[in-house]
């Protein structure tokens, strides 16, 4: 069986090449601009060759082509000294020599750098360029049309159920249980239960909402009293005197039931009647009593220090946390769960909505737009931070040899279009000069 060819290497960034010796990149890069260098170099040679040679037949009598050839390559040395000495000034000093304004980017390094953090700024990260770039890309509709397709959807419940397991694992049981504890559990027990609850109690009030509870109460005694008779006769032979004859004692009784029934219905039916009308004064009482009173506040607090005494109560955080992450735990793994389908549900029917309702997708493109504006203004400077203080961090010589190995082999180009366009400009300014006089 044939093996399979190795892939490529990924090619280093230019700031990966920075932190490191050269790679095999670095070195096919160092071989091209070698050859580049050669090439521009040939080209001068050429043309001071040509230049010796015309001059040589020019003392031996050549005709007048030699003139013009010795022009034209004469120009041609000069630019392509020129242009060598233009390229060569950007990155070193040429021949070694320390000539003024040569090593340009050596020594203006952290200048270079502030001026493509400030040109990346101004012209990148301008709010206007921002909203025609987003606009343009219609980043909601594209999402929608994605998010629509149930296969991606999938996707997105598999990644999102992943994430969740993930998260979950990492967390410590522990750690999640104090803080729920910290936040949920001791936080409901801190505050003083009393005055709340007697606020909340006096809004209800106030609405008239108590009736509806009233009215329940008042039916269900109604519905209790007509199968109490059994009852109400078993206590009245149970606590009258033994020579009490029984049918009195069953008379009693089924005067008794009637009573409670007549007076059970007669609550139901009369919204205005006198124990409702007690209920909510005694209500009413309840909740100011919650408020101010200080009997009432500190028999509140003890009832809450006994249901926050409880062990339900004291281990809430723990089963909660326990119970949840079983959940999600059991549901991650299998692609038919109930929350992996409401996630990919969820995400289909957002996609369909942005797909759909223009007025949604416009919408959510203003929210991406502003967003995206308001982290540019806010923070524009110190993103492009990250140019001038990652080019800060160069060293100057090192930073100079690499961008001539990223760049220097196009540079070469400047060197041979020095000489040909030299030896041009040469060749017509000569000319002219022998047709002028």
């Amino acid at each position: 069986m044939r093996a399979l060819p190795a892939s490529p290497a990924p090619r280093p960034s230019f700031a990966e090449s920075l932190a490191g010796a050269d790679t095999a990149a670095d070195a096919e890069r160092r071989r091209g601009l070698r050859r580049m260098k050669l090439v521009a170099l040939g080209f001068l040679i050429g043309a001071t060759v040509l230049f010796l040679f015309c001059r040589w037949a020019e003392a031996n009598g050549a005709g007048a082509w030699a003139g013009y050839v010795a022009a034209a390559s004469e120009a041609g040395m000069v630019g392509a000294l020129a242009d060598w000495f233009a390229v060569t000034a950007l990155f070193k000093h040429p021949l070694r020599i320390p000539i003024p304004h040569t090593a340009i980017i050596k020594r203006k390094k952290d200048q270079l750098g502030e001026g493509l953090g400030t040109f990346v700024r101004e012209n990148f990260m301008s709010p206007e360029v921002i909203e025609t770039k987003l606009r343009d890309a219609e980043v909601a509709g594209r999402l929608g049309k994605w998010m629509s397709e149930p296969a991606h959807a999938a996707r997105v419940a598999a990644e999102a159920s992943t994430v969740l397991r993930v998260g979950v694992e990492l967390l410590r049981d522990e750690d999640v249980q104090h803080v729920l504890d910290r936040m949920i559990v001791k936080r409901l027990a801190e505050p003083l239960w009393g005055p709340p609850v007697g606020r909340v109690l006096a809004t209800l009030l106030a609405e008239n909402r108590q009736e509806a509870l009233i009215q329940l109460l008042a039916d269900r005694a109604f519905q209790w009293s007509l199968n109490a008779g059994d009852i109400i006769e078993r206590v009245v032979e149970r606590d009258s005197p033994t020579w009490s004859p029984r049918w009195v004692d069953h008379l009693v009784g089924d005067r008794i039931h009637r009573e409670l029934m007549d007076f059970t219905d007669k609550v139901r039916r009369n919204p205005d009647h006198e124990l409702r009308r007690s209920a909510t004064k005694f209500l009413f009482d309840f909740a100011d009593d919650l408020q101010h009173d200080e009997a009432t506040i500190e028999r509140a607090e003890r009832v809450k220090e006994q249901l926050m005494g409880r062990d339900e109560v004291t281990r809430a955080a723990e089963t909660a946390w326990n119970t949840l992450k079983r959940l999600i735990l059991e549901s991650v793994d299998d692609p038919s769960s109930a929350l992996r389908t409401r996630i990919a549900d969820s995400v289909v029917h957002i996609g369909e909505s942005l797909r759909d309702d223009v007025d949604l997708r416009d919408k959510v493109d203003n929210w991406i737009i502003r967003g995206a504006q308001h982290l540019v203004g806010q923070y524009g400077a110190e993103i492009t931070t990250i140019i001038t203080d990652t080019i800060e961090r160069w060293d100057a010589d090192e930073a100079s040899r690499r961008i001539e190995l990223h760049v220097g082999r196009d540079l070469q180009f400047i060197r041979i279009n020095g000489t040909v366009v030299g030896a041009l400009a040469g060749l017509t300014i000569y000319s002219i000069a022998q047709l002028l006089f």
